[in-house]
Parts: structure tokens; sequence; C-alpha cells
């Protein structure tokens, strides 16, 4: 495996984004089978699951561009203790009048619980040895856990975040991410939502006002700087 050394401007709104290859890290956000395959919980409230599916190919294609040129990627699951110890009273009562809610058995076990099948990440996208995977209890990816730990250790200071969903976890981790200095990429392909006006809406947020929050791009873009590194 290579190691990178690159640095270069990429294609982005609102603006180019500095790409600095030595300080940047690809976090993946939730690829999880209870979201995106028929059966999980998000198919069980009634969403349109080929809707986050879409976002497969193109990570599955960035995954393995990033990994080719020896960049750091860590993963993130949602989920909880089998006791529901650290599931908040607010989020267990939602969504309001649905048959199914977190720790509840479902078709693919006990919905959103360690260790259940369906809290899994999915097949196409599943960590390499060595690859971090974070347990996260919240939407965003550093509440109650130590994604900010790895990140300092490994020098991190730029985030490639990509995953589902656009509007809820990708965006909370964006928003996190930049109250701590971080500099976010979200490659929109990447991405996806149950709602596309959401996600279209989620992207628009993140780069509205200089990039208030981060840049937005295409993995296109991020595909090509890796191929020249």
């Amino acid at each position: 495996m290579k190691t990178a050394s690159l640095m270069s401007p990429i294609v982005a709104e609102p603006y180019a984004f500095p790409f600095n290859a030595a300080e940047c890290a690809l976090l993946v956000i939730d690829m999880q089978r209870d979201f995106l395959e028929p059966g999980g919980f998000g198919a069980a409230l009634g969403n349109d699951v080929s809707l986050l599916r879409r976002a497969i190919d193109p990570n599955g294609r960035l995954l393995t561009a990033w990994r080719a040129a020896g960049l750091p990627v860590l993963h993130t699951r949602e989920g909880h203790r089998p006791d529901l110890s650290d599931l908040p009273r607010a989020k267990h009562a939602r969504p309001p009048g649905q048959s199914l809610r977190i720790g509840d058995r479902g078709p693919m076990g006990r919905i959103l619980i360690h260790g259940e099948p369906g809290h899994a990440l999915i097949p196409e996208l599943m960590p390499l040895p060595g690859e971090i995977v974070i347990d996260k209890p919240g939407k965003g990816a550093f509440y109650a856990t130590d994604l900010q730990t790895h990140l300092e250790r490994l020098g991190t200071r730029q985030l490639v975040v990509t995953g589902v969903t656009t509007e809820i976890c990708v965006q909370s981790t964006v928003r996190e991410a930049n109250d701590r200095g971080y500099d976010c990429l979200v490659p929109s392909d990447c991405t996806a939502s149950y709602f596309p006006e959401f996600h279209v809406a989620a992207l628009k947020m993140i780069a509205a006002q200089g990039g208030i929050l981060g840049w937005v791009t295409h993995s296109d873009y991020l595909l090509t700087a890796l191929s020249a590194s």
C-alpha cells in the first residue's frame, strides 16, 4: 500500500477545497443494514431504501481509491446497548404511532442494538482489518464517542464525510466537526436520504454563506485527485 502525499485543490462548492491528503481522513457514516436493506428499520418506517442504496457504489469506489492511497478510513454505526441504558427517552419515543421502535425485535433482530444483524454495516462496505469503527448512540459521530481522540492521534484536520442520511447523521456530524475546527468535504453522490428534497437542502446548507459548515463536491473530483497521488 502506498502512502499519499498529495496537496491539491478539489473542485467544490462554494470554492475549491484545499485537499491535504496527509491530514485528511474518510469518515463513512452509518451504512448499516437497518437503514439500507429491505426488512430493516428504515423500510419498516415506510421508507424506500433504494434511495439510500444509490450511495453504495460511489462509496465503494471512493473507499477503494482511498485505501489504495494509504489514507485513514473510519466507519460509524448508530446503535445502543442491549439494556437500552444509552437510549434517551425522547429518542425511544420516536416515531410516535409506529409499531416498531429502537430495541424492538424486527426482521433483522432487535432494531439498532449492538451485535444484532441489522446493526451491522452492509456487506458491500465492510471495514478492513485495522479500520476504526465508531459505535455512536446519537446522530452526530462525536457525541458520546472517542472519535475525536482517534482523529487527534491520526493528525487529522480534514474530513471527507459520506454515508446516510444526508440531512440527519451526515449533517449532524459535519456540524459537530465544524465546531471542533475540522474542514469537511461532502461528496454529494456518496450521501443519500429517504427524502431527495432533504438531501439537496442539506447539501446547500453545508456550502451556504461561503462554506459556513464545509464544502460539497462529487466523488469524481476526489477520485481524480487520488489517482494523481
